[in-house]
């Protein structure tokens, strides 16, 4: 309890929140409660803390956790050797990061033998004392002909004074105050210099293009380098086309440690001393500390990225659903030919297909007569294309289609998206594609799923790993076990912050729900098939392995559309149901009234949550949900663009003004597809008149923007494009 109190008080300092919120989150962290959960069901306990806030308590206070266990494993093991005073006590005890407890258990944490643990061997600690000391009047090497000895090796002067030396360089090393002032001086004066590798030499040697020649010769201030910058070193340094090192002020550290390592040392011993200063920083602290600051520069960078991975992710599953349309989804290819898949407004599958429009057997009449065929006999709303492979040929035929059809279907107004398909081909040949579609083959289960992801992108894209899904930077280079995390967690938020319907929710979108598991959900979808649906929430208790505790978690985020509860149906969770009648008869509404949107006016009525008892956030919460059932936070949010024509990247012209989707963000930009095969690249200079720290502040994955052609090398497939220039902006 006294380790929680210091470290909760450590967090509200940082975060500048209450103590008895962080008493009261930390209390329902460790019973059990889940984020969604805590974020939308106990904002009076927490004083509405919002999903990030909370995820980020819960992540520092993991932290916090695992580095008070971590000192009482370095006292403890310290303490077993004899040598814990009360000074290194306090500041082990202190040590605010894992890095400063690691600094002062260095020297006493078990390791291989040393050149400094050789010469103790040897017993030449003595002399290394000497050295250092300011008592020193003998040459040296008088002094250190006493420490010759036959038995320890230790043949002449000259070698004595060595292994002290190794004494003194291993001891100045091990000093936890002079590892973090050389730590913090190299990070602040420091540079990160690239030079070419052996394989960035014979590129450069064959005369050819690499993605890294702009690091060829290369340096920056470690303080400043941006984190895709670190990212894309640290992959060239892998693939071995670049060789990349820290500069460090070597001048400056060497007269800092020469100011505190002589004070005290004559000038008969200063020359060994020096020399000991100097071999230690270059052998042994150098090195290490590159390895931290590199370390920490790629840890730093890899958050940042997480961010903004996570952001992308959200924007793009929360992206609003097509609703009550026929999709028809198209997944390009070449040699094996496009794979069409009818989806009725459900997402059922109606009709699969191929057809051969591309390359190489080009056969665009058949391949029109069977879209015709499918459209007429579907009443195909929309094509929903995939962006991969062959989807640009892809669209040039789907356009003149929708041309010719138009024309002899009048009142038909078919039109086609491009949407990401980004991960499509790991789903459909994925187990569980395979179980839902026994019958389907790896295509067909593809172009599904294009479609899909058009009609209701949340619920399709959960079905793939997050890290699949192609909204990031250098995700391949980075911890997979914190990206992992980081995009569950972004995902459990989407998919609880829309809520879902049990009675339809596939086991890949139940097992992201607030206090369900996958075997939870595959439960609930086995009691699903067996008992037939839901018909009210508390069903739920029935389902194997789904208690009290779960149902609490998760019963407000699961919806039961027409069943005996109406308020099933609403975000209202089960324990406020009273609440919620209670409050509607004070204001003279009824159940029915809910289920046909007659009820306004409860928010503005505050003075009724006193009257009943009820907390502010959860009236204000309940109000909202009564005055608008199962709202959908997806429908705030702009609606993708439909095409019926298309551009060529030979179309494009500097000064041409188009309306855009913004598909993916990096911390330089923004990918903007702006209807041709190639995404545009608006430069974080170009999305606006004012200053930009980073381009999340002003634009998001989903966004429908106008932009101005800057400038397009067809020859690279490059297109410069700006916000900040566009005159429809």
């Amino acid at each position: 309890m006294e380790t929680d109190n210091k470290i909760l008080k450590i967090i509200t300092e940082e975060s500048g929140i209450k103590l008895w919120q962080a008493e009261a989150v930390t209390e329902l962290i460790d019973s059990g409660c889940t984020i969604p959960f805590i974020a939308r069901y106990r904002k009076e306990a927490t004083g509405a803390m919002d999903d990030e806030a909370l995820r980020n308590f819960d992540e520092r206070l993991r932290y916090l956790r695992n580095l008070e266990d971590r000192k009482k494993t370095v006292l403890s093991a310290i303490e077993e050797q004899g040598k814990l005073t009360d000074e290194l006590r306090v500041r082990i005890e202190d040590a605010s990061t894992a890095v400063m407890l690691e600094d002062l258990y260095r020297p006493y944490k078990p390791k291989r033998k040393t050149r400094a643990d050789i010469a103790r061997e040897k017993g030449l600690q003595g002399l290394a004392e000497y050295l250092l000391s300011g008592d020193a009047k003998d040459d040296p090497v008088r002094e250190a002909e006493k420490y010759i000895s036959e038995e320890n090796e230790v043949p002449d002067a000259d070698t004595a004074l060595r292994l002290a030396q190794d004494i003194i360089a291993g001891d100045m090393s091990d000093n936890a105050d002079i590892r973090e002032w050389i730590r913090k001086k190299t990070f602040a004066k420091g540079f990160i210099s690239c030079s070419l590798g052996t394989e960035g030499k014979k590129i450069a040697e064959a005369g050819e293009r690499s993605v890294y020649e702009n690091y060829y010769e290369y340096s920056e201030a470690v303080s400043k380098i941006p984190g895709h910058r670190v990212l894309a070193v640290n992959r060239g340094e892998k693939e071995k086309v670049l060789s990349v090192s820290v500069e460090a002020p070597v001048d400056d550290i060497i007269d800092y440690l020469e100011r505190r390592m002589l004070r005290k040392v004559r000038d008969v011993c200063r020359p060994y001393t020096e020399e000991a200063i100097r071999d230690g920083y270059k052998r042994l602290i150098a090195p290490s500390i590159e390895t931290e600051i590199r370390n920490g520069l790629t840890e730093t960078a890899e958050e940042g990225a997480i961010k903004v991975f996570g952001s992308n992710l959200e924007q793009l599953l929360m992206q609003p659903p097509v609703k009550g349309k026929t999709v028809l989804g198209w997944d390009p290819a070449f040699r094996t030919g496009c794979k069409l898949a009818v989806c009725d407004p459900t997402g059922k599958i109606l009709k699969t297909s191929v057809i051969y429009p591309t390359a190489p057997q080009n056969r665009v009449a058949e391949a029109v007569k069977t879209l015709e065929e499918l459209c007429d006999r579907y009443d195909v709303d929309i094509i929903s294309v995939g962006n991969g492979t062959a989807s640009r040929e892809s669209e040039k035929v789907i356009a003149d289609f929708i041309h010719e059809y138009g024309k002899t279907r009048r009142g038909r107004n078919l039109q086609y998206a491009i949407v990401n398909e980004a991960g499509a081909s790991v789903y459909s040949a994925s187990k569980l594609a395979t179980e839902e579609y026994p019958d389907l083959n790896v295509g067909e289960r593809s172009s599904a799923s294009i479609a899909r992801r058009l009609q209701d992108p949340l619920a399709e894209l959960v079905k793939i790993d997050p890290k699949a899904i192609g909204v990031g930077q250098y995700q391949h280079d980075m911890n997979q076990k914190r990206l992992g995390e980081a995009l569950a967690a972004v995902v459990e938020k989407c998919v609880n912050s829309v809520g879902v319907d049990v009675n339809t929710a596939s086991p890949s979108l139940l097992g992201y729900v607030s206090g369900i598991s996958k075997q939870i959900a595959a439960n609930i979808v086995a009691y699903r098939d067996e008992n037939g649906r839901f018909n009210e929430r508390k069903e739920l208790l029935k389902v194997s392995k789904l208690g009290p505790k779960a149902f609490e978690q998760c019963a407000g985020f699961l919806r039961i559309m027409d069943g005996k509860e109406p308020l099933d149906a609403t975000a209202v969770h089960p324990e406020s149901y009273d609440a919620a009648r209670a409050i509607l008869k004070e204001c003279g509404f009824g159940i029915n009234d809910v289920l046909e949107g007659r009820v306004t006016g409860l928010a503005s009525k505050k003075d009724i949550a006193d009257r009943l008892g009820i907390g502010k956030y959860t009236f204000a919460d309940i109000a909202s949900e009564l005055e608008k059932p199962g709202r959908d936070p997806r429908d705030e949010v702009q609606t993708p663009i439909l095409r019926s024509d298309v551009l060529e990247l030979s179309d494009l012209e500097p000064g041409m003004e188009l309306k855009g989707t913004v598909r993916n963000i990096v911390d330089f930009g923004a990918f903007v597809d702006i209807g041709v095969h190639q995404d545009g690249l608006v430069h974080i200079s170009e999305l606006s008149d004012r200053y930009v720290k980073h381009p999340l502040d002003v634009v998001k994955v989903g966004d429908i923007v106008n932009v101005m052609v800057l400038s397009v090398d067809e020859k690279r497939g490059k297109i410069s494009l700006s916000i900040r220039k566009c005159k429809g902006k």
